[in-house]
């Protein structure tokens, strides 16, 4: 018995709270990883956790015990890192991030990245919903809007400067609307995946704020259905400007309200607090806060919008 391998099994099946899940992440069967637990509390002599057809819960043994195993964990990790070869960047590197965003914005920095970190393999998922880091076994996500998760370090990346738009074909048919209030006689599309909802707030060029609540025939938790549903003239709605990108200097498209801009959402990526942070997961946040720094989509100076 590898007792290492057993406590690595033994910590991801308490984290992620599946057997079945983390042998999929680990690429084995969920038999070899019930075995090396099974191992694991033959040779301490005591039940690590309590099983039922429902769910996994620690034993007062196996609490104490958790808690030791993260800290010999982060310690091994650190002492690889220190020396040798496990200074460079190496090993998959699991990352979230929203799926327009993934798509528009960090798939063009991919090939790069990887060509300048061989030794790195990406594991890119684009999911709308915040996952939980711990229980995906993630390493690190990258987050639209306040973060207010105390377990999670933050760094910011930029903003995600928006507008408010709607095809030119739908505006031949609807008034351009010249204030906030005017949207409630427009087919607004939400996306409900926003703290806030339905409510959209706007910033004045004379200051203040002003908040409308949006409404109409379509809403949805996926940004890349809000951006076809404005190109196909269904509506307006309020839209980052990296999801439409250089169509917003086209005839296809129409910025309104340009004296009432979108509150902008700050860009961030996070990872674990409390965890040993690999050269991997480092490299990774510092290619992208170099690179997003020259980006004018998602820069702290964001584009032109006065198109």
């Amino acid at each position: 018995m590898d007792r290492l391998d057993c406590i690595q099994s033994f910590v991801r099946v308490v984290e992620a709270g599946s057997f079945s899940a983390v042998a999929r992440e680990l690429n084995t069967s969920q038999p070899t990883i019930s075995k090396q637990i099974a191992a694991l509390e033959a040779y301490l002599d005591v039940q690590l956790l309590a099983r039922s057809t429902r769910k996994l819960q620690l034993t007062q043994e196996g609490e104490r015990f958790f808690e030791h195993c993260q800290e010999l964990l982060d310690a091994a990790a650190a002492a690889e890192a220190s020396v040798g070869q496990r200074q460079k960047p190496v090993g998959t590197l699991r990352v979230s991030c929203p799926v327009a965003f993934g798509q528009h914005q960090v798939m063009p920095y991919v090939k790069d990245f990887l060509d300048r970190y061989p030794d790195i393999k990406l594991d890119l998922t684009l999911s709308d919903r915040f996952i939980d880091l711990v229980e995906a076994g993630t390493d690190l996500a990258i987050r639209i809007g306040q973060v207010n998760d105390p377990t999670l370090i933050t760094h910011h990346l930029g903003f995600t400067h928006r507008v408010t738009i709607g095809a030119t074909t739908y505006f031949r048919k609807h008034p351009e609307p010249q204030t906030p209030g005017e949207l409630v006689n427009h087919n607004c599309i939400v996306y409900t995946r926003l703290a806030t909802g339905n409510e959209w707030h706007f910033q004045q060029q004379t200051g203040g704020t002003v908040q409308v609540i949006a409404k109409g025939n379509l809403q949805t938790d996926n940004s890349t259905i809000i951006r076809e549903a404005v190109l196909s003239g269904l509506g307006v709605a309020v839209c980052p400007v990296w999801l439409f990108g250089d169509l917003l200097n086209s005839d296809s498209l129409r910025i309104v309200l340009k004296d009432y801009q979108p509150v902008p959402l700050p860009i961030h990526v996070v990872y674990r607090r409390g965890r040993f942070i690999p050269a991997k997961v480092r490299c990774f946040i510092e290619y992208l806060t170099n690179e997003f720094k020259l980006n004018p989509w998602v820069s702290d100076c964001g584009v032109n919008q006065s198109t």
